[in-house]
């Protein structure tokens, strides 16, 4: 299983949402250290970074040696995500 280190900004997005909506993320968070490329994931175009979606949230991550870093968290139905992402790189 690997560490998890949640990043500044998705740690305060994740504390900007409902309970509910965080607690979904969390068990994805918690899944993805335990297996890192499930099939609903995949290597973002260009990038170095991974996606996967859960609900109506995008989470993108990175694996790094023994560390699942995730970097972003955004809404699923805009691309604000990927601009953050773009701004990041």
């Amino acid at each position: 299983m690997l560490e998890i280190k949640v990043e500044t900004r998705a740690g305060k997005f994740l504390k900007k949402i409902l309970y509910k909506h965080a607690q979904q993320i969390v068990r994805k968070i918690d899944a993805l250290a335990i297996n890192p490329f499930p099939p609903d994931s995949k290597q973002l175009k260009g990038s170095i970074y991974r996606g996967t979606d859960i609900g109506e949230y995008r989470i993108i991550y990175k694996i790094e040696e023994q560390t699942l870093r995730v970097y972003l968290i955004g809404k699923r139905n805009d691309d604000e995500v990927y601009r953050k992402l773009k701004r990041m790189e």
